[in-house]
């Protein structure tokens, strides 16, 4: 019989949590013990580092973390501000478990709801929402085989941004300035609220360069394009990517995508996840053109009291408005209260 827990946030748990994903098959990146420490410490959400034991050997693990937002209400996740989440565990049994304490914690925190970011189906039968996707890129050994199998068109497009007489670099923290000042306005541009810097400086110092990436692009010595990846096992995460919106007419993410893809066949990976996207959009059809495969994403929903799964995304009119208005603030004040904002949103 199993005992499910919750961990403190200690450097012991860490260790304990860390070994059991080493040893698991399924784990992801965004499980990882750190992510937790960085929700707590970076935004002050609690955190709750739940795993199951059995004979002192930990046979199952659920991140979840509690927002507390006067804009979106308390909700429950796992794990917010990133791709995925969910349980990892020894059998379909123990992740129930884990999953039925959760919900317990939901029911005692009283929340509106609670997420698990997943890329299965609920062993719970919880209701689900399959909007979002998953594109996968086999990798190879040997990169020029990506390349052959691409279409011609596709070829072209990759051909033409080099012509521009860019400059790629890649790094780690040595690249955070560019990336967020690429980021920044990215992000405003589309209408979103963005981190503080030291959020990804935090990220940085907890992941080594060996776990975190980041990639530039450069016109005439200023950054145009960038994007941050996540390097677990075998797989490549790719988290976040952004563009100038004065150089998107260049396409420069042809060539990120390119260098990026090229960096991790030579690193020996054999998967890249291209972040999530939702199905059948725009981003979807862009990231198929690199032969990558859709995966379904399963967003596995609690609600207390019954109510319909809630509804954080652009198709929300009220999102729609509060998109628009955004993309016209100057960002001097984009950056003063995006912030306050974006830890609310998960």
């Amino acid at each position: 019989m199993s005992d499910i827990q919750r961990l403190s946030i200690t450097s012991k748990s860490r260790e304990l949590w860390n070994h059991y994903l080493g040893d698991a098959a399924d784990a992801n990146f965004y499980q990882r013990f750190e992510w937790q420490e960085l929700n707590e410490s970076h935004f002050g959400h609690l955190v709750y580092p739940i795993i199951s034991r059995q004979e002192e050997r930990i046979n199952g693990v659920l991140p979840i973390v509690l927002i507390n937002s006067r804009l979106f209400g308390r909700i429950m996740c796992s794990m917010p501000f990133v791709n995925f989440g969910g349980a990892c565990a020894d059998s379909i049994e123990i992740e129930k478990d884990l999953v039925k304490y959760a919900i317990e914690l939901a029911n005692e925190s009283k929340v509106d709801y609670l997420e698990l970011r997943a890329g299965k189906s609920s062993p719970l039968g919880l209701e689900e929402s399959t909007k979002k996707v998953s594109l996968v890129i086999k990798l190879e050994d040997d990169h020029e085989k990506i390349w052959s199998g691409y279409k011609s068109k596709h070829r072209t497009n990759i051909r033409r941004v080099y012509k521009n007489d860019i400059e790629v670099r890649s790094g780690h923290a040595e690249l955070l300035d560019d990336f967020y000042h690429v980021m920044s306005h990215s992000w405003r541009d589309l209408g979103t609220p963005f981190y503080k810097k030291s959020y990804f400086q935090s990220l940085l110092q907890r992941f080594s360069p060996q776990d975190l990436k980041i990639f530039a692009i450069y016109m005439d010595g200023q950054p145009i394009s960038v994007a941050m990846n996540g390097y677990y096992k075998q797989t490549v995460e790719g988290m976040w990517m952004g563009t100038v919106k004065e150089y998107r007419r260049l396409q420069p993410t042809y060539a990120l995508y390119w260098e990026m893809i090229k960096d991790s066949c030579e690193g020996g990976y054999r998967n890249f996840h291209l972040g999530r996207s939702t199905a059948d959009s725009t981003g979807e059809s862009f990231k198929k053109k690199w032969n990558a495969e859709t995966k379904q994403l399963y967003w596995q929903y609690y609600m207390p009291d019954g109510a319909d799964m809630p509804q954080l995304n652009v198709d929300n009119v009220k999102f729609k408005l509060a998109i628009d208005v955004w993309k016209k603030l100057p960002l001097p004040i984009v950056g003063l209260i995006g912030p306050l904002i974006s830890k609310s949103i998960p």
